[in-house]
């Protein structure tokens, strides 16, 4: 049997939000990514109480002092007027024509990190965090309706794959096509790419 097989996060860890209380008594995680690090150990409290982000942890059950993941949300919205015509089709392949409109509700992944120490070894971790939230909008007790969740992810090959094997797709099928909606010049750096997961299709 394959070992990442054998370990499942909800048998494993404790899900709760990142609080005050919460942030003083785990370790200070690190994801060996000095921006992530400085988010979610800096900054992510000061999201919660400006109500412009909520941070959410994954704590060991033995060890509950060590966080295994974190991930932040903050509410969206895909607004059409605001892509390019050439990605529209993309993103609205699976909306039925009757119900296309000029936005679509959405939750956006601020930051998503798993730290250093429980990364590997076949916990995929960070995938099932993302099933945790991809199967919390599609519950019947979600509070609000969500068609899509949404990230700027980080433009290298190793997040673009993390995310595109969970099942997200880049808004715009190459680089160029999303430096030249965005006007970037020659010597910008095209930083993060825009990716989508469609809630309604399995």
């Amino acid at each position: 049997m394959a070992e990442s097989s054998l370990f499942e996060l909800a048998s494993e860890a404790i899900r709760m939000p990142f609080t005050q209380e919460v942030a003083s008594f785990c370790e200070p995680i690190s994801c060996d990514d000095p921006d992530l690090d400085d988010f979610f150990n800096n900054t992510a409290l000061f999201y919660d109480t400006e109500m412009l982000g909520k941070t959410y942890v994954w704590v060991e059950k033995s060890n509950p002092r060590n966080i295994m993941g974190m991930i932040t949300l903050a509410n969206d919205s895909v607004k059409l007027k605001l892509i390019a015509k050439s990605a529209l089709n993309r993103l609205q392949r699976g909306v039925s024509n009757n119900k296309r409109g000029l936005n679509y509700p959405a939750v956006l992944i601020g930051r998503l990190g798993v730290s250093s120490q429980f990364r590997g070894k076949g916990r995929n971790i960070g995938s099932q965090i993302l099933d945790y939230i991809k199967g919390w909008f599609r519950s019947e007790d979600n509070k609000t309706g969500c068609r899509f969740i949404v990230v700027d992810a980080y433009n290298n090959e190793k997040t673009l794959h993390f995310y595109e094997k969970n099942g997200f797709k880049p808004l715009y099928k190459t680089e160029q096509e999303e430096r030249a909606f965005l006007e970037l010049k020659p010597e910008e750096p095209l930083e993060t790419r825009f990716m989508f997961f469609d809630l309604k299709l399995k």
